[in-house]
Formats: C-alpha cells, structure tokens, sequence
C-alpha cells in the first residue's frame, strides 16, 4: 500500500438515485449520544424510517438529561449505554464492536447530518469503490465560529506531518470496511479526536480513501466540545500516529534542525574568530544526530509493531 494513501473524490447521488434500503442490509451505523436530548429523537428517528435495512446503535455516553428516556421509547434501533461519560471516541468504539455488518457509518447524534448524506457516503464503499469514505463539509455547513481557528490549525499540521491535502479532518460521517476500522480500533483515543486518529490512520496507512460533499446541518443543543483541551489532545495524537507511521521522518527533520544550524554556527565562529569549534555548536550537532539515530531505532520499532495491522482481521 502507498504510505500516502490513495484518495479521490466521490460525487453524491441525488435522491432518487440513492441506495435502496435493501442495499443496506451490510450496513451498521455507530450514534454516540451524550446529552443529546432536545434532538435525538428527531434524529434516530428520521434515520431507522429513511433506513430500515441498516443495524442502528445509539450509544448513550452515561448522559444527565432526558437521553437516557427518549431512547428507550424509540423503535428499530440497539440502545448501549455507559455507566459515566467516557468520551466520543469511547461511545464509538463500545458501538464498533457491537456491529454485525460488514460496513461500519458514523453518524452524529446532534442533527447536523441528514439520511440522505449518509447513503451518499455509505454507496462508493458498499460498493466497494472505497474502503473508507469521509463526508466533506462545504461552505453551506453550518460553521461554529470559535473553532475555526483551532480547526484550520489542526488540519495544517495533519497536512504538513503526513505530506497530503485533507479536505476535512474531523467529521463525523464517515463509513469504512468493518474489518479495516477493527483492526486499528485499539489506537483510537476515548475523546473527540476519534474522527482524527481514524482519517490520519487510512491515509498512512494507504487505503482507498474517497470525499464525498455533504451539508453540515446547525447542530441541536449544546456542544459538549472543550476548545482548548480537546483541540490539544488531537494535536498530541496527530504528531504520535505520524511517528507511529513515519517515525524516521519525523526525528530525521528534528535531527536536521539541530546538526544544520550547529554545524553552520561553529563553522563560522570557528573560521572567523579562529578558536576552535564552539562547545554550544557542538553539543547542537552531537544533540541531532542522536535524534536522527534515535529516528532509525523508533523506524524500526514502528515497522514491527505495523506488522501485526497487515493481518487481517478475524471475527
């Protein structure tokens, strides 16, 4: 597979060309739900009578208001239910591995995201055109203002670190092969940076990646989103899976920024003032290339611990 990954655009259908429901009988759709109460009915509702062929798993993430009630009134869908809030990204793994069908959606619980969407991004990989599909959120979304800033930061260090355009990092529509997003299920973070561990995993990992547009609805209740907090650990996490994935070329430009500079410095102090090389030059350069040497030992390390992904998973 190509490190890179191997990404292109979908175009959605329009409404009438959409997937009958029989196609998706393979298709299992993952709703953490965590105080979502002045919506989630709306929500799980409008989705089972639009898709009543797809296994429906609404996970309530240890909710304090009326989640809990409404979702014991409604029909068609599994309710699974955590004893305390453990965070989105463990909402959506306990419903991952309650799934039945060969094809896993994500789906949020808050109303942004119509059926009609969701079988636009559900088609290119049922059919088998991709292994992962991502909704692509376009200008006509819904936007919250305050987290723009962090958001565009966020996707320009994913870009730089992994070489490769991302048109949208984190959202949170999203289908894959169910064996695919099992086997790296263990590399997930329990908080919001779920959506962004999983993206960086496919495009490193080079599977068949496809964007289709969608239209990002204004959300229903409060976001439970801390800013600064959760914005820091998805920066934390992107730099570790990409020295999971690229560890070499991540210490070797560390190492570089260290031995360059040193050499440069101590050379020209060195020629011009004629005392020698300069012991803060040296301790520059003897400091990066223990890096680079550290990045070959952390390749190496990396490189058997990516073995164990390539086996494919085993129900």
């Amino acid at each position: 597979m190509n490190s890179g990954g191997n990404q292109k655009s979908a175009s959605g259908p329009d409404a009438g060309q959409m997937l009958r429901d029989t196609d998706l009988g393979a298709l299992s759709v993952v709703i953490p739900a965590y105080n979502e109460g002045a919506g989630i009915a709306r929500t799980v509702s409008d989705l089972v009578a639009a898709c009543p062929d797809a296994e429906v798993i609404v996970v309530d993430d240890g909710s304090t208001d009326a989640t809990p009630s409404i979702l014991r009134t409604l029909e068609g869908v599994t309710v699974l239910t955590h004893d305390r809030n453990r965070g989105y990204g463990a909402a959506l793994k306990t419903g991952i591995r309650a799934t039945s069908r060969r094809f896993i959606a994500w789906y949020d619980g808050d109303g942004q995201h119509s059926p009609a969407d969701l079988m636009a991004v559900a088609r290119p990989a049922l059919e088998g055109e991709f292994d992962v599909v991502i909704g692509v959120r376009g200008s006509d979304s819904a936007k919250q203002m305050d987290r723009l800033v962090g958001k565009a930061l966020l996707r320009w260090v994913a870009q730089f670190l992994t070489g490769a355009r991302i048109p949208d990092l984190n959202s949170g529509l999203r289908c894959f092969r169910r064996d695919l997003l099992r086997r790296y299920l263990h590399l997930f973070p329990d908080g919001f940076s779920a959506s962004t561990t999983s993206t960086i995993l496919v495009m490193e990992r080079g599977y068949r990646l496809g964007y289709v547009p969608i239209r990002a609805m204004r959300r229903t209740g409060t976001s439970t989103v801390k800013i600064v907090s959760d914005g820091l650990a998805a920066l934390n996490l992107i730099v570790r899976l990409v020295v999971l994935f690229k560890a070499f070329k991540v210490f070797s430009l560390l190492g570089l920024s260290l031995i360059v500079p040193g050499l440069l410095y101590g050379v020209t102090l060195a020629l011009t003032r004629g005392e020698g090389f300069p012991t803060l030059a040296g301790t520059a350069v003897i400091a990066g290339m223990l890096t680079f040497f550290l990045g070959i030992v952390a390749d190496q390390v990396a490189e058997l611990r990516k073995e164990r992904f390539e086996d494919p998973w085993t129900d």
